[in-house]
């Protein structure tokens, strides 16, 4: 049996990398190129693991990673990213089951996390269920008296409502009460606009594939 593999990222060359890699040691690899792209490919095929980067446009790499943890709860994340050094500095707000270090970490950590996840994939299913992911929510602006505001949809009701915040710079999950149904809804308002993630690039180093941090 060959476990399969999706890697999300908008960089070309990253994909390409990470998949000749992941292909090179036995896995099925499928690609997309953000999170978009990445539900489609959910609709065809449910991998084993999804490494999936952060920095993306169109759909973050934050706001895919909280869709799959409540649509596929079943499948393991490892989150990449140049933006941090270690998985101490991540915001709390990310759903994943492990980080890499884009430029910070050797390739064959990448490939003891992937075979750590799997063989650990039943306690960590079980996890994923008690615990329902958040709603990553992008700014709406303000309102007719200056002040900012968002709207939540409630994930019981899937009623839609407007919430006045003091901070929208809160990198947390945060929680409010539907005003329909009275349900607690765990949301976050996405700071993703403002990460940035340094150019990576793929080489070949004494046989071993690496990647080396660009500065901007």
């Amino acid at each position: 049996m060959r476990y399969r593999i999706l890697v999300v990222d908008d960089e070309a060359c990253i994909r390409e990398s990470t998949g000749r890699l992941l292909a090179a040691s036995g896995y099925e690899v499928v690609t997309a190129e953000n999170g978009f792209d990445a539900l489609l490919e959910l609709k065809k095929m449910i991998p084993d693991v999804i490494i999936s980067d952060l920095n993306m446009p169109q759909m973050s790499g934050f706001e895919f990673l909280s869709v799959v943890r409540r649509r596929f709860p079943e499948v393991s994340v490892i989150a990449i990213s140049g933006a941090y050094s270690s998985g101490d500095h991540v915001p709390g707000g990310i759903i994943a089951d492990a980080f890499y270090a884009k430029g910070h970490h050797r390739p064959d950590e990448l490939m003891r996390m992937i075979a750590e996840l799997i063989r650990t994939k039943a306690s960590r299913v079980e996890s994923h269920h008690q615990k329902p992911a958040p709603v990553w929510i992008p700014r709406n602006g303000k309102d007719s008296k200056g002040v900012p505001f968002i709207v939540v949809t409630c994930t019981q009701c899937l009623r839609s409502f407007p919430l006045s915040v003091l901070r929208e710079d809160v990198q947390e999950i945060q929680e409010t009460t539907c005003l329909f149904c009275a349900n607690q809804v765990r949301y976050i308002i996405d700071f993703s606009v403002a990460v940035f993630s340094p150019k990576v690039v793929a080489a070949v180093v004494d046989g071993r594939q690496s990647e080396i941090t660009n500065a901007p």
